[in-house]
């Protein structure tokens, strides 16, 4: 059953809180499947900025025409990243994730051309020819030991000159944090923010997007 209109912030701290402490991959894709109904409004109650952000690091990185940029969305879950994206006038979308409850919410919103079952780490992407991918991920402490796994599973790709890193770029503000303990420093416990980054990538073997520029340091500005 959908949370309830009205659900305490308390509530929802302690679900998104409890999916954090889950390291077990299969164990961690089960509690996806069933929180998928409930998602978008537990993350909009936390003030999740990742979808907003992910697709303000791409327009500053694509600043072509947005409708000629072909994207794979990485864990893409729901499709909140695809209604950003779409919003903005990019509109050839591709979808990956590990959660059939995740895709099945992310299939409901019809934005996507394709969604595939797929686990970034586990199988191979199916990665759309020329196209660009996205991806994010919380850098509080949580999730420091999945996003050193994560940056050395994009390590092995660009070194098999399969991906090309355009941008990593860290931010602060990324949605609320479950407890103190994972506030970032000279935040308030009470509204404090957790932190994480966004990474967009290129298929080196595909033919260069035209426009897309890579960039050696970290966006500033969020």
């Amino acid at each position: 059953m959908a949370q309830e209109e009205g659900g305490s912030l308390s509530k929802v701290q302690a679900r998104v809180g409890a999916s954090h402490g889950i390291t077990d991959l299969a164990r961690k894709l089960h509690f996806y499947d069933h929180w998928a109904p409930d998602y978008d409004q537990d993350v909009a109650a936390l003030q999740y900025r990742a979808p907003r952000l992910s697709v303000d690091c791409l327009t500053q990185a694509f600043p072509g025409p947005p409708h000629t940029a072909l994207i794979l969305d990485v864990a893409c879950g729901t499709g909140l990243v695809a209604a950003e994206l779409q919003a903005r006038g990019f509109l050839q979308l591709h979808g990956v994730d590990g959660s059939p409850g995740m895709l099945e919410q992310a299939r409901a919103r019809g934005l996507y051309q394709h969604l595939s079952l797929c686990t970034l780490g586990q199988e191979p992407l199916p990665s759309p020819e020329g196209g660009l991918v996205c991806l994010t991920t919380r850098t509080n402490l949580s999730n420091l030991r999945y996003k050193e796994a994560l940056e050395a599973t994009l390590d092995r790709l660009e070194q098999a000159r399969e991906w090309e890193r355009l941008v990593a770029w860290p931010v602060d503000r990324w949605e609320l944090a479950t407890s103190e303990l994972e506030v970032v420093p000279g935040t308030s416990g009470s509204d404090g923010f957790i932190s994480g980054i966004v990474y967009l990538y290129r298929k080196q073997e595909a033919a260069q997007v035209e426009g897309v520029r890579p960039s050696a340091q970290p966006l500033t500005g969020l």
